[in-house]
C-alpha cells in the first residue's frame, strides 16, 4: 500500500488506458511537425524583443511573488538550484514549451533538500503498458539517464507540470507554438526596416539612361555604374550625398507603395498577436495604444489576474501535491495582500467586509483570509 504522494492503493487498477504515442499533432499537420522546439526558440524567440519581454513579465512576476506556506517549504521553493530561480524558470518553460519537469533531490536520509527544473526539451516520458508515466528519460548528448517517477514509498521524484494539449496524453502545449507565425512575421518586418535603414532609410529609385541616339549601356558600363552606385551612394554613411550623373543619365525617385506603407501597421498587429498568445496586455510591452496612467494600472492588474496568478497557482499546487510525502502541511499559495498591483482590490475588499455589520468578526477574518483569533498565536 502506498501511503505517500498522490497515488492511493488500487488507483492504478482503476486508471483508464492512455495513448502511448508521443503526439497525434504530427498526423494532423500532414505527417510531421514543421519545426522542432529548439529550432523555434533559436530562430524566433531569441531574436524577438516582444516575445522575450512577454515571457519575462510573467516569469519574473511569478518568481518574485510573495508566498504563503510553511517557512521550510517556502525556503525550499525560493532557494536557487544550479543558479536558477525555480518559480521563474518553471513559468518560462511552461509558456514556451508547455512542459516543466521539477526533480526532487534528496539527501542520504531521504529528505528533500533541493528542487531543480530540468530543461523540458531533454526529457521524454516513459509510459507503462497502460500509457501512464513510470519514468522519465533525461538526455544530454549521447548520455541518457532514467529517472523514476516515484520512489518505493510512492513519493514522486519528478514533478511534471504541463499545459493542456487536446491531442496529447503525455505532453503539454506551450504558447510559442501558437505565436510562431506572428513572431516570424514580426521578425521579417524588423529585417525589412533594417534593410531600409541600410539604404539610407529612404525609398529606392531608378537610374534611367535616355541618350538622344537611343543607344544602350554596354555590359562594362553597366557593371561600372552599379559598382559606383553601391560604393558611393548606398548605406547610412552616404545618406543625403549628392549624385553626379553623366550625360544621358537621370535619377527617378520612387515612393513607397500602399503595401509598403502597411508594413509598419502589419508589424504592430503581429506584436499584438504575440502579446495575446502569451496573455500579456499589449500596453505593458510598449505597443501603440491608449497609454494613460489609469489604463496602465488596469493593464498591470489584468496581467496579474489573468496571466500571473493562474499560472502561479498551477505551479504551486503541483509542488504542494508532490511535497505531501515529506511535509505535513505543504500548501503553497501567493500572498495577495503583498502584491502592489492588487492593492486597490484588497483595499476595496477590506472596506466592504468592514462595513458589513451582519457579519461576525470571525466571519470577517475568514473572508479576508486571516486565521481566527488565537490560532497560531504561539
Amino acid at each position: 500500500m502506498k501511503w505517500f504522494g498522490w497515488k492511493a492503493a488500487g488507483r492504478e487498477e482503476s486508471r483508464p488506458a492512455l495513448d502511448r504515442a508521443r503526439s497525434r499533432f504530427a498526423s494532423a499537420m500532414g505527417g510531421e511537425v514543421p519545426r522542432s522546439y529548439a529550432a523555434q526558440v533559436r530562430s524566433l524567440y531569441l531574436g524577438n524583443a516582444i516575445a522575450q519581454r512577454a515571457v519575462r513579465l510573467i516569469a519574473e512576476g511569478i518568481g518574485d511573488a510573495p508566498l504563503l506556506g510553511a517557512p521550510e517549504i517556502v525556503a525550499l521553493v525560493r532557494a536557487r538550484s544550479g543558479g536558477q530561480a525555480l518559480g521563474g524558470t518553471v513559468a518560462a518553460q511552461l509558456l514556451l514549451h508547455g512542459n516543466a519537469y521539477v526533480q526532487l533531490l534528496t539527501d542520504a536520509r531521504g529528505d528533500v533538500v533541493e528542487l531543480f527544473a530540468l530543461p523540458p526539451e531533454r526529457v521524454t516520458v516513459e509510459p507503462d503498458a497502460a500509457g501512464w508515466p513510470v519514468a522519465y528519460r533525461y538526455a544530454v548528448g549521447d548520455r541518457i539517464v532514467r529517472l523514476i517517477a516515484d520512489d518505493p514509498a510512492g513519493r514522486p521524484q519528478i514533478v511534471h507540470i504541463k499545459g493542456f494539449h487536446p491531442l496529447d496524453d503525455h505532453y503539454g502545449l506551450g504558447c510559442l507554438a501558437g505565436a510562431a507565425g506572428a513572431i516570424a512575421l514580426h521578425n521579417a518586418a524588423a529585417a525589412w526596416n533594417t534593410a531600409l535603414l541600410a539604404n539610407a532609410a529612404r525609398p529606392s529609385g531608378a537610374l534611367l539612361y535616355d541618350p538622344a541616339d537611343g543607344s544602350t549601356l554596354s555590359r562594362e558600363q553597366f557593371d561600372r555604374l552599379r559598382a559606383e552606385m553601391e560604393a558611393g551612394f548606398a548605406g547610412v554613411g552616404n545618406a543625403g550625398r549628392p549624385m553626379l550623373l553623366e550625360g544621358g543619365l537621370k535619377w527617378q525617385p520612387l515612393s513607397l507603395t500602399p503595401a509598403d506603407m502597411d508594413f509598419t501597421s502589419m508589424k504592430a498587429t503581429a506584436a499584438r498577436e504575440i502579446a495575446t498568445a502569451f496573455g500579456v496586455p499589449p500596453m505593458l510591452l510598449g505597443l501603440p495604444g491608449d497609454a494613460t496612467y489609469a489604463n496602465y494600472k488596469e493593464a498591470n492588474r489584468a496581467l496579474w489576474r489573468l496571466a500571473i496568478l493562474p499560472l502561479a497557482g498551477a505551479i504551486l499546487a503541483a509542488l504542494s501535491q508532490a511535497l505531501g510525502g515529506w511535509f505535513e502541511a505543504p500548501a503553497l499559495s501567493v500572498d495577495l495582500d503583498r502584491i502592489t498591483a492588487l492593492a486597490e482590490d484588497r483595499e476595496r475588499l477590506w472596506t466592504q467586509v468592514g462595513a458589513a455589520d451582519f457579519l461576525s468578526p470571525e466571519e470577517k477574518r475568514a473572508m479576508l483570509g486571516i486565521a481566527p483569533v488565537g490560532v497560531g498565536d504561539a
